[in-house]
């Protein structure tokens, strides 16, 4: 077996062609996060990003994708930003972890968002939900399901829907729209959001937002950068950016207009997009890791993804053990705890209500 270490952008088409039909072979790597197409984008703007190419005889049988570095330690593709990581192989391709990092330069490789039938899984982890909804069926039968599940909200955010309407104006949804410019309205919303909630804005960050007008700009039958907005009255509400396969939808980006709070404006637009999403195809939307009230009130089912990481002895992999773990593990107490996970939401909403005051 041997592995080969390139950057994105040397992949040639033979190469990019047997990642996706890997992929695709696979369900569990049927997620746009796995896909060529976000590597190389990522790589465009990451220098640290490369590519393990893994060939058993005269056969690619695997691509791991990831970032390089320092002191050894490797981290998946725009870690802190993606919702599923990992390898994307051949079923039948035994890879060791060991022999696989040592082989990338690496001491260590951390993830929190490792999707199945990995290699890495074969040591310690946690895993975590990552809520779904399934639109194999169609919408009708996603709705039945809402109506049978989901208590009142269904029939209330229909209900918040109708009154907008009469109240404001009609309803209008835009879906896989390619104008930049909706696209900067949703990143101010997301921006706004961030600092209410204390959150770091990650849109202050020029890469991210190069990453995702290029992904935008990014539109093929495999793979494709998803904006749709809501608007009610000619006016913006709501949208939301993902990612897409042929048949999934990944959320990554949602935001509203404040203004618009009492209708529940998230609400009506993820359920516009779903909709929207069934009839252009699309089997399943995955929401991403989390218990967000939202995702609890639409989901039909949840997949799971690893946190945790892959080491080899070295002295990068000592210092990253006493840097990450300690606060991993006690991030985690705190995620699992009720209690403590409100406290710690409240603490943050009004660190930046503070923030924004300040700054106004």
């Amino acid at each position: 077996m041997r592995i080969t270490l390139v950057h994105p952008r040397d992949l040639g088409r033979p190469e990019v062609d047997r990642w996706r039909a890997l992929q695709e072979a696979e369900p569990t790597f049927d997620n746009p996060f796995l896909s060529p197409e976000f590597t190389i984008a990522v790589g465009e703007s990451r220098d640290q990003t490369r590519v393990a190419v893994v060939e058993d005889g005269n056969d690619v049988v695997a691509f791991f994708p990831f970032e390089r570095h320092p002191l050894g330690i490797g981290k998946p593709v725009a870690a802190g930003l993606t919702d599923a990581q990992g390898m994307v192989k051949d079923a039948k391709a035994e890879i060791d972890a060991q022999t696989l990092i040592k082989a990338c330069g690496l001491g260590v490789f951390e993830f929190d968002h490792l999707v199945a039938g990995q290699p890495m899984l074969a040591e310690r982890h946690e895993l975590h939900p990552s809520p779904i909804i399934d639109l194999s069926d169609g919408w009708a039968a996603y709705t039945d399901y809402l109506t049978a599940n989901s208590g009142k909200t269904y029939k209330s955010t229909l209900a918040k829907s109708r009154k907008l309407q009469r109240d404001v104006g009609p309803l209008r949804h835009d879906y896989a729209s390619t104008d930049p410019a909706p696209l900067r309205t949703l990143l101010g919303w997301k921006t706004d959001q961030y600092r209410r909630t204390g959150r770091t804005d990650r849109f202050a960050t020029r890469w991210i937002v190069d990453l995702v007008e290029r992904l935008l700009a990014t539109q093929t039958e495999a793979f494709a950068g998803v904006l749709d907005m809501v608007y009610v009255d000619g006016v913006p509400m709501a949208g939301h950016f993902g990612l897409r396969t042929r048949n999934t939808l990944v959320g990554w980006f949602p935001a509203y207009d404040t203004a618009f709070a009492k209708s529940s404006p998230g609400l009506i637009h993820h359920l516009a997009m779903a909709e929207a999403a069934a009839a252009a195809g699309i089997k399943l939307i995955d929401m991403g890791r989390g218990t967000k009230e939202y995702k609890e009130k639409l989901k039909t089912g949840e997949l799971h993804v690893a946190e945790g990481r892959v080491a080899r002895a070295s002295a990068g992999a000592g210092v990253h053990w006493m840097i990450r773990v300690p606060v991993r593990k006690a991030r985690g107490a705190v995620m699992a705890n009720p209690v403590l996970l409100k406290t710690a939401d409240r603490a943050l909403k009004t660190y930046g209500r503070l923030r924004t005051a300040l700054q106004a």
